[in-house]
């Protein structure tokens, strides 16, 4: 076993080309055993092992840095950078990040969780290198589909015009097979364009155009740089990083180790200014299931290794509930359409697609877009109904702000993952979406706490055209009271049990949580009141002020930020009040990964733990 006796990465560097196919064989090994027990980013850290070890055969990581996008497709990364003995603790309490991370490794030059980042960081760092006068190539790694978020380009404009030396980027395109154009012609071009003899002669050709007279100077460097632009668009696609300041070489078979380190040899000794390697992979790339179904298996949670068939965890999920019920809505009412943001499946929105084609918008990793492109939507009097999880909807607050709310346009937001999720940590949970919509005029936020109500929160919003409205839901399966939940009447809060002195006071999701707090204090003789909102903006006051009139002391509970959360907006209510207002929810830090259940546990969010600290307070 090679992977066995790999305990830092720059032993990587002395194995030779069949070692290392056998390297790889074992890291995917290592990669499925450990997965199908925990779940996660099968597929893309399966598609990226082979040329994850040609970076590590090339590449001294004393000096160099290596930035992944997302960092989904970083498993072998993780585990041949040291990891390997703790690998088998990937997403779960204490162990290691299912993303990469500075503070667990040397080796992770930047914590990546979002995508379409690495680009950027990757620059950021190549400027910093050279302030410093420091040595070492920086090193981008960003999937084909981070490249639809518009904040990638940005970056290669950047870095075009900085014409940074020693700056990578390598594209692992994974949406289409090997075809003949990774072919020998292919290969020759992407030898010849990174070769020390063809750099030299265009330097060279570069030196001798500026000893011409400056009327013929221009007309030849046009004439050579259509030359070997004519010579790329015979043979590469992808003229347009050519025409963003990049020197380009591929498509690439990125399974092809030998290859892929030829390559990255070539470029790290010969070639000046940014380049972009093109390098084409398959997701899921030697376990057949992940093959047959990478996005499946793009984010799964623990599966049967042999068949690849996930272990049932059974009840229908919130993102289910949401994407039946649209699909069931849409077939009365022609002027819904549906938006996602590249995470059709995982906010339950396959079903419409099919559905509906013509009415689906996946707009890419393009959050920002997609809300502008929703806005541009309802001013034709359509209705748009935007996918987006809680942790990506930060990235478009501004257009929510600016090109929704101000002029009043009847969008909704479907915020998927809202709360902790578990396995995928600090860069996931959807722990401050209600903090930064909280303070945003003329928007409606209503967080269902069963099934039946999101359904009829989502008929409601269908019919609804004064201003836009968020409907935030949590992951995993939906709560079901098993009755129909009638019509929904927005801004009116539910008394759920009656009482006196003391009053708890949930909202979406904590509606169980605070059920179980209730039954607990009613145990040790106490009759709190029990007030639940679904409406967390605008608050029904009339409710709270009938409550105040029968309590000297109220709690709050939210899974989301006790920073400017829904409890924040009840303690500002009451101001002045004497009634004393305490707030639940999440502490204002990031919180890791693990279990949901178990984060609760820590950080104190179960009725058991909230008990004792109320207990305390009374």
């Amino acid at each position: 076993m090679i992977l066995e006796k790999i305990s830092h990465p720059s032993q990587i560097r002395e194995y030779g080309p069949e070692e290392l196919k056998m390297l790889a064989s074992e890291t995917r090994k290592r990669i499925l055993d450990v997965a199908s027990k925990t779940g996660g980013h099968v597929a893309p850290s399966l598609g990226a092992v082979d040329f994850t070890i040609s970076l590590l055969n090339v590449f001294d990581l004393t000096q160099d840095k290596v930035v992944w996008d997302v960092g989904h497709q970083a498993y072998a990364w993780k585990i041949l950078t040291g990891r390997n003995d703790r690998f088998d603790t990937i997403r779960s309490l204490g162990g290691l990040s299912g993303f990469t991370n500075r503070d667990e490794s040397e080796f992770d030059a930047f914590t990546t969780g979002h995508s379409s980042t690495s680009i950027s960081a990757a620059l950021g760092i190549a400027c910093g290198r050279d302030h410093k006068q420091e040595a070492g190539h920086v090193i981008a790694v960003i999937g084909d589909g981070a490249l639809t978020g518009g904040m990638s380009f940005e970056a290669m404009n950047h870095a075009g015009h900085l014409q940074k030396n020693k700056f990578i980027v390598i594209l692992n395109d994974n949406a289409m097979s090997i075809s003949s154009n990774v072919g020998g012609l292919q290969k020759y071009m992407a030898r010849m364009m990174a070769s020390k003899s063809y750099n030299s002669l265009k330097k060279q050709i570069w030196d001798l155009s500026h000893t011409l007279p400056s009327s013929i100077r221009r007309r030849f460097i046009y004439g050579a740089q259509k030359l070997e632009e004519s010579m790329l668009n015979i043979l590469v696609p992808n003229i347009i990083f050519e025409d963003l300041g990049f020197k380009y070489l591929g498509p690439i078979d990125g399974h092809d180790i030998g290859m892929v380190s030829s390559i990255l040899r070539r470029a790290r000794d010969n070639m000046i200014g940014p380049v972009l390697i093109h390098l084409v992979t398959q997701k899921g790339k030697g376990y057949s299931p992940a093959e047959r179904n990478s996005s499946l298996f793009h984010g799964i949670g623990p599966f049967e290794s042999k068949s690849g068939k996930p272990v049932c965890t059974g009840g229908e999920s919130w993102s289910e509930v949401f994407g039946s019920t649209l699909v069931n809505l849409a077939k009365k009412n022609e002027k819904i359409i549906a938006i996602t943001a590249a995470m059709s499946a995982g906010t339950g929105l396959s079903g419409f697609e099919k559905r509906y084609p013509k009415r689906f918008y996946d707009v890419g990793i393009a959050e920002q877009h997609a809300i502008t492109f929703a806005a541009g939507l309802s001013t034709k009097g359509l209705k748009p109904f935007v996918a987006i999880y809680s942790t990506f909807m930060q990235r478009a607050l501004d257009q929510l702000i600016h090109d929704v709310a101000l002029p009043r346009l009847p969008v909704v937001f479907c915020i998927d993952r809202a709360g902790l999720v578990g396995e995928d940590g600090a860069t996931h949970h959807g722990a401050f979406d209600v903090s930064l919509l909280n303070f945003v005029p003329n928007l409606t936020i209503i967080a269902p706490y069963s099934a039946e109500e999101l359904a009829s929160a989502l008929k409601w919003a269908s019919e609804y055209s004064l201003g836009p409205i968020a409907i935030r839901y949590p992951r995993g399966n939906a709560f079901c009271e098993g009755k129909d939940g009638g019509s929904f009447t927005p801004g009116i809060a539910k008394q759920v049990s009656t009482g006196e002195k003391i009053a708890l006071i949930s909202c979406g999701d904590t509606y169980q949580l605070v059920t179980s707090l209730r039954e607990k204090m009613v145990t040790e003789g106490l009759n709190p009141i029990h007030l639940h909102f679904s409406t967390l903006k605008p608050l029904d006051e009339k409710a709270l002020e009938l409550m105040a009139k029968n309590s000297k002391m109220c709690f709050t509970f939210e899974t989301n930020s006790t920073v400017g959360g829904f409890g924040s907006r009840v303690s500002q209510f009451f101001g002045r009040s004497k009634l004393k207002v305490v707030n639940f929810g999440y502490p204002e830090k990031f919180i890791a990964h693990g279990k949901i259940c178990e984060l609760n546990e820590q950080i104190g969010f179960t009725p058991e733990k909230l008990w004792e600290r109320i207990k305390e307070l009374l």
